[in-house]
């Protein structure tokens, strides 16, 4: 019998990929370009979108294609036309400026982000000042803030809090941005709870359960890749946030990218493991490009990698039972 040579070493790893799931479109997202579609297909061409529908490029350029028009402010569109409100929500202000142009609305705003408009609300009228955790500038804390501009402080993270003053800590609540980091969230809230005691927690958590799950899946994905390819768009804040989280788990190396044709060849060497995701807003086809991209460099061995079960779906906008036009 012969002993293999010490020299010899041992065998290479198969190239292989670890996709993750849960990945991509969320039950709002879902809801949201499915409702762009339908309203197209039932009133006809054009329908105007207040707003990138989702955050994603590839979206947003195929649902152009078939007759959206996305416009950025209410006085864009049309007196008397149809105009659909994005999965991100508005404030209260937009509804009033849509009725004033006589405008029919479909309010696609995503539920999750629907419950915290209503929180706002309902810690308002009970006279607590709100504290908003989320991102300036982000069109989802822009409707939030809208809710109760005159009681609710934005909290940008744990380095806004040293400098924060409030009107009477005694009835002070926190509420943020669904799509954040379920860590970064809490690391704000601690330093919250330092400052102010009595600081009152919302009901439920309102941290998104799509951005929880795809977040927890790219923390496994972290644990055996070399390198995290995460699909999704650049204005994505989940998707970006996930780049973070595979980092922050001990990904060596993660990218955020908007398709297969941004994947640098470069980013392969020396690369046995690709761990593959998207954002909540990327469609799979988007993942199936990678997928494909992968294999003919080799990866074509694809795992998948399960952390939850998602069932959750939202029904359509109302205002699509309805003949608006």
């Amino acid at each position: 019998m012969t002993t293999p040579s010490a020299a010899s070493g041992p065998a290479p790893r198969s190239r292989r990929v670890l996709l993750a799931s849960p990945r991509g479109w969320c039950a709002g997202v879902d809801r949201a370009v499915l409702a762009v579609e339908k309203a197209l297909e039932q009133y006809g061409p054009p329908i105007y979108v207040r707003h990138e529908i989702v955050h994603n490029k590839y979206v947003v350029q195929t649902l152009k294609k078939k007759g959206a028009i996305f416009v950025d402010r209410t006085d864009e569109v049309p007196e008397g036309s149809i105009v659909m409100f994005s999965a991100h929500g508005v404030a209260p202000a937009v509804h009033v400026e849509a009725a004033e142009r006589n405008l029919a609305t479909i309010d696609a705003t995503c539920p999750l982000v629907t419950k915290v408009h209503k929180e706002a609300v309902r810690y308002a009228r009970e006279g607590y000042s709100i504290l908003l955790i989320g991102h300036d500038g982000h069109e989802e804390v822009i409707g939030t803030f809208g809710e109760a501009p005159e009681q609710m402080t934005l909290v940008d993270g744990p380095e806004d809090v040293a400098n924060l003053t409030v009107r009477d800590e005694s009835k002070l609540v926190w509420l943020s941005q669904t799509t954040l980091s379920v860590d970064e969230t809490m690391e704000t809230v601690h330093a919250l709870k330092t400052k102010f005691p009595n600081l009152l927690s919302p009901p439920s958590d309102d941290i998104c359960y799509a951005t929880q799950n795809r977040q927890t899946a790219v923390k496994k994905l972290a644990e055996d890749a070399d390198l995290i390819i995460v699909v999704g768009s650049k204005n994505s804040s989940n998707s970006v946030r996930m780049v973070e989280v595979a980092l922050e788990a001990g990904a060596p190396a993660a990218h955020l990218v908007d398709n297969a044709e941004k994947i640098d060849d470069a980013w392969l060497e020396d690369v046995t493991t690709v761990g593959l995701t998207s954002g909540a807003s990327a469609p799979d086809v988007l993942v199936d490009g990678v997928l494909q991209w992968l294999a003919e460099r080799g990866y074509d061995d694809a795992e998948i990698v399960t952390t939850a079960d998602e069932s959750i779906t939202f029904a359509l906008p109302h205002e699509l039972r309805r003949n608006l036009r």
